[in-house]
């Protein structure tokens, strides 16, 4: 997961290399499903599970020319997952179709005893969300904050918004949403957990391994850091095991604050005040060159939002820029995954925007 160093590059391991994107292949594929997204964008299985805390889904879902749903937390078990963050990690599907992406949760979603966020799942008919038209009379409303970074990519999405009016959808544009003021506050609540969680994941699913807590994986990184640590450090690994428990303060009350923001003043407030039933945005900018020396050099992400809350959040290819795909965002309220996949498919089956990778050397 991308999550070791500041300035890392997406898809980048010490055990396999780079990932490439099969749009371009001097370009990033995101992070951190990076693998997950190449894989099937390049046709070499139907679907893959990504993981995601904050855009590791849709981002490389969205770069990589793919449908790709981050759940509301607790309708997927974690189990066996890395973690991160309890408060926000969770599985999804990751595919080439809506349809697909609707089995796949179909498959994965529900209760699991070993993963307690589960107990409240409510799993929904998603295969049903398929059939007939979800657009007309919906509600949605524009993230218009998320536009501005890159002219191409909201002509992208001014023309899909176009197709959802066609299709008998009410757009009210604009809506405001912005988690940009508990950035800090996420990163702190992502670092805590991060600490705190992966002993008990290396007890259980690494029994053997030379290292047993975030401190032994920081020293052993730098013993072998030629191997490790070529291209970029380990600060936030280092920063998180500098930190105390999950009953301290600061953690706490950064909880809260992501809490309050993300969700009652933030997700729930739109919808109820615009009595909307998803939010859109770009799902983020093309895919960027991969540069190893500097790292990632993202083109904005409407991923934070929904992560933070723990919402659902859906990503459907939406066009090109220089042949590089671009994606539309749906969110919602918890356990509105049956709904947005009705209107993500809707939106897809009018469009049929995607294209199969054409694997060019380069975008230029």
């Amino acid at each position: 997961a991308n999550i070791r160093s500041t300035h890392s590059s997406s898809g980048w391991s010490a055990r396999g290399g780079l990932t490439r994107n099969p749009y371009a292949l001097d370009r990033n594929a995101s992070g951190s499903s990076s693998g997950a997204a190449a894989a099937i964008a390049a046709n070499l299985a139907a679907a893959a599970i990504g993981t995601e805390t904050d855009g590791s889904i849709v981002s490389p879902a969205s770069i990589c020319g793919l449908v790709g749903l981050k759940p509301t937390v607790g309708l997927v078990s974690r189990d066996g997952i890395i973690p991160i963050s309890h408060t926000q990690d969770t599985a999804g599907p990751m595919t080439r179709s809506v349809a697909d992406t609707a089995l796949v949760l179909a498959a994965i979603a529900g209760a699991d005893a070993r993963d307690g966020a589960t107990a409240v799942a409510a799993p929904a008919d998603y295969a049903a969300a398929l059939g007939g038209e979800r657009l007309a009379g919906a509600r949605l409303g524009v993230v218009r904050s998320q536009f501005g970074r890159h002219p191409d990519v909201d002509a992208v999405i001014e023309a899909a918004l176009e197709t959802l009016r066609g299709a008998g959808a009410v757009i009210v544009d604009p809506v405001e949403l912005d988690v940009t003021a508990v950035a800090e506050d996420e990163l702190a609540v992502l670092l805590y957990e991060l600490v705190a969680d992966l002993p008990s994941w290396l007890a259980e699913f690494a029994p053997h391994a030379p290292v047993s807590t975030l401190a032994e994986v920081v020293a052993w990184n730098e013993r072998h850091r030629a191997a490790q640590m070529p291209w970029f450090g380990q600060e936030l690994f280092e920063r998180a095991q500098r930190l105390g428990t999950l009953e301290e303060t600061d953690y706490l009350e950064a909880r809260s604050r992501c809490r309050l923001v993300a969700r009652e003043e933030g997700i729930d407030h739109v919808l109820s005040e615009h009595r909307l039933d998803a939010l859109l945005a770009p799902t983020g900018g093309p895919a960027w060159v991969t540069d190893l020396v500097n790292g990632d050099n993202y083109g904005g992400s409407f991923s934070s939002p929904p992560a933070i809350a723990g919402y659902p959040h859906i990503t459907v290819p939406a066009g090109f820029v220089h042949g590089l795909p671009v994606g539309l965002s749906f969110a919602g309220a918890p356990w509105s995954e049956e709904l947005l996949i009705g209107l993500a498919h809707s939106f897809e089956q009018r469009t049929h925007a995607r294209r199969p990778p054409t694997f060019a050397a380069s975008s230029s």
